[in-house]
């Protein structure tokens, strides 16, 4: 490992030390900005709001989601940047360890099950962000505003063992998510009783 140290002009930046891979040393690690006069080398100074991982920290970071699974589902009306949002989910999700799985057609797909539930991939979100609407779909769902809609629905969750939900939409799709929160529990207990879990 080769120390290399270069300096933000003053007053911008605490100090520290930036250890980097020797095959990385060299002119293409210089920080944007930087001039080319030899004077500007010196401590690395990292802005304070600059964040950088240990291997440690990084390592843990892509162990986090081990053990878990999320269904992201968008529902409500189509907005701008939920592709981007479902993309950002999944992406993150899968680079934590957690496997992600899509709901299509919102609420209603999560109540219906089935072939609407399905794992997404790296490669499955690659080309959505210019694509305009949601690519997992979005549909009313009045069944999902009764006991047994949610019923159903975590019913679906569980059986495929996610064990988070990411809700993107708006105040009346989060007040959806909010009812089956503060349920889910109960409704747990309700199938355990059924002996559906």
């Amino acid at each position: 490992m080769v120390t290399h140290s270069y300096r933000f002009p003053a007053g911008e930046a605490s100090t520290s030390n930036m250890t980097i891979p020797e095959s990385k040393a060299d002119d293409q690690w210089r920080l944007d900005g930087m001039d080319d006069d030899p004077s500007t080398v010196g401590p690395v100074s990292i802005p304070d709001t600059e964040w950088i991982m240990t291997h440690e920290e990084h390592h843990a970071a892509k162990t986090l989601g081990i053990g878990k699974a999320i269904a992201v589902l968008t529902s409500g009306g189509d907005a701008q940047g939920m592709n981007a949002a479902v993309r950002a989910v999944v992406r993150v999700g899968i680079f934590t360890g957690a496997r992600v799985f899509f709901v299509h057609e919102g609420y209603q797909g999560l109540v219906d099950g089935g072939e609407h539930i399905r794992e997404a991939t790296w490669e499955s979100v690659s080309m959505m962000l210019q694509l305009g609407g949601t690519v997992i779909g979005s549909a009313r769902c009045k069944d999902f505003r009764e006991r047994e809609g949610r019923l159903r629905a975590a019913h679906n969750l569980v059986k495929r063992g996610i064990t988070n939900l990411c809700v993107i939409g708006g105040d009346g799709s989060l007040t959806g998510a909010d009812t089956f929160r503060s349920e889910w529990s109960d409704l747990l207990n309700d199938l355990q009783k059924d002996g559906k879990i």
